[in-house]
């Protein structure tokens, strides 16, 4: 029988070896992706595509395994093949020990946490690799287990799905527990969502809102089922009046689900955007599915700048909603009007025919978050003059358009949490603007940025040509966006490929009097 042949037990023995960095490596792909099924294939292949190393051992391992499945039981027998087939299989499990080359094993930039969740997801990971390497290798000997680890990606993807909806029945105890509690202490809920903005606004309206109401807000980004049944477990306590809840997607139901946990009573949109290209494929997709978080709200809060929301603003009013309306353009026919006219200076109108506040936004941020968030302190029948006292001390939201000075003196701008092209270029208008009163230089470090699907390439070429364009000196970190970076800045660009070594560089040119843009970042599960 081949399971039982001495050099098939090898090569079960030593793909099990193998498989301990193996599944170290695609678990935590899996837990730094949010355990969505595909994306570990998804992310497998974009280190085949980006690495060279990975590229060619990826190669040179299909090569050996194929080989090794001629070779085998039932192949086409060639002179000397044979019998070299088993340690060809032998070889291919021991390069892919190693693949992909440069993912680490733990993780720097995020730790591999060893969660119940992760323990259990190993758990299926073992039995599917086990019924897959049992039953290939009755079949193909020795190359069956190599075999095995060649597909581990999508035999991880493939896990992550069995455990899908077992890890959604275990977790609606918790979601039963927020709903409970959400309507024991019956607060009014104001939920967010966006392509962006979200986390600065739901910031803005917490401090907005907390000078009037006792205000709870949804911690760092708890944006989806459990993050928010945690948020409401743990931080709503009788007294509450308003919980402000920051409403996130991988595809399109899941505001609805989230609403039906969380009802809003108000809800607002920042702006329609293509982060999720990736995943969504157009922006009108992901408009729909950001639209869900209207459908049980009272009241409404939406920028009507974008005509695709300001017929959905029409839409609301026609079916009873109250619609709080805000827009970006002076003069515009809205509640609350934000006329930003750069170098800090703007003014906010709130209310119609309202006189305008002189209020502050920053170079690098993104206005109209705030104005987003004015409007949801007006839905929320906050007094204006609280609203305008209050919009003077509005918080940061940490990596998120940041200005701080380094021990060098230079200016540095933290943007590593944004990965969106307006945002991205908005940053870099502030940076440039920042570094031409210094009189200094300007410095972009960046690995670009990513899930914009068949637009990245084109916006990361583009955002890069910005920095050119500006006078900036770019650092490309890393090698996802490699390519695009380069097309886009030349061939001065600085190669970097990773963020410390960029970070020393970008110190040094900048000097005393220079601004660093760090815009965007990725964790260490990219390439």
């Amino acid at each position: 029988m081949i399971l039982t042949e001495p050099i098939t037990l090898i090569a079960l023995g030593l793909a099990a070896l193998a498989a301990v960095p193996v599944a170290a490596r695609w678990l935590r792909v899996a837990q730094r992706e949010h355990y969505v099924p595909t994306w570990v294939s998804r992310m497998a292949a974009l280190w085949v595509s980006r690495e060279p190393i990975t590229a060619i051992g990826t190669a040179v391992v299909v090569v050996l395994v194929a080989l090794a499945v001629i070779a085998g039981p039932g192949g086409v027998t060639l002179d000397g093949l044979a019998d070299a087939g088993p340690f060809l299989a032998l070889a291919a499990i021991l390069v892919l020990a190693r693949l992909p080359y440069g993912l680490p094993v733990r993780g720097r930039s995020a730790r591999f946490a060893l969660t119940a969740r992760v323990k259990r997801l190993l758990a299926a990971w073992i039995v599917v690799h086990l019924i897959a390497g049992i039953g290939l290798a009755a079949l193909l000997g020795a190359a069956g287990p190599a075999l095995v680890l060649l597909l581990s990606a999508p035999l991880t993807d493939l896990a992550l799905a069995i455990m899908a909806p077992i890890e959604k029945a275990m977790s609606r105890r918790f979601v039963v527990q927020a709903r409970a509690r959400l309507q024991q202490v019956g607060p009014r809920v104001v939920a967010i969502t966006g392509s962006y903005g979200k986390t600065s606004t739901k910031n803005y309206v917490a401090h907005l809102l907390s000078g009037t109401y006792t205000t709870v807000a949804s911690p760092a980004s708890f944006n989806n089922r459990l993050g928010l049944s945690r948020a409401v477990n743990d931080k709503l306590v009788p007294g509450t009046e308003i919980f402000v809840a920051e409403m996130g997607i991988f595809g399109a139901g899941e505001i609805r689900e989230l609403s039906t946990h969380f009802p809003p009573d108000i809800a607002a949109i920042t702006v329609i955007g293509e982060s999720h290209l990736q995943r969504m494929r157009s922006t009108d997709v992901i408009f729909r599915a950001k639209a869900e978080i209207t459908e049980r709200a009272r009241t409404v809060v939406l920028p009507i700048d974008d005509e695709r929301i300001a017929r959905l603003a029409e839409q609301c009013a026609r079916a009873g909603k109250r619609v709080i309306s805000v827009s970006m353009n002076a003069g515009a026919d809205a509640d609350v009007v934000l006329d930003a006219r750069g170098e800090g200076a703007a003014s906010l109108t709130i209310g119609r025919g309202a006189d305008p506040v002189a209020v502050a936004v920053s170079s690098t941020g993104h206005a109209v978050n705030i104005a987003v968030a004015a409007g949801i302190a007006y839905a929320a029948d906050v007094p204006v003059a609280t609203i305008a006292a209050r919009l003077g001390s509005l918080p940061g939201s940490q990596h998120r358009a940041e200005v701080q000075q380094a021990p060098s003196g230079a200016l540095v701008i933290d943007d590593t949490y944004n990965s969106n092209p307006v945002g991205a270029r908005r940053a870099l208008e502030g940076a440039a603007e920042l570094a031409a009163e210094r009189g200094g230089a300007l410095v972009v470090v960046t690995p670009g940025m990513v899930e914009l699907g068949p637009v990245q390439a084109e916006r990361n070429r583009d955002f890069a040509a910005a920095i050119k364009a500006a006078g900036g000196t770019l650092f490309a970190v890393g090698r996802t966006n490699r390519a695009a970076l380069l097309a886009g800045y030349g061939p001065s660009a600085h190669v970097v490929d990773g963020r410390e070594a960029a970070v020393r560089a970008a110190v040094d040119l900048a000097a005393d009097r220079g601004v660093i843009l760090y815009e965007n970042d990725l964790p260490d599960h990219y390439p």
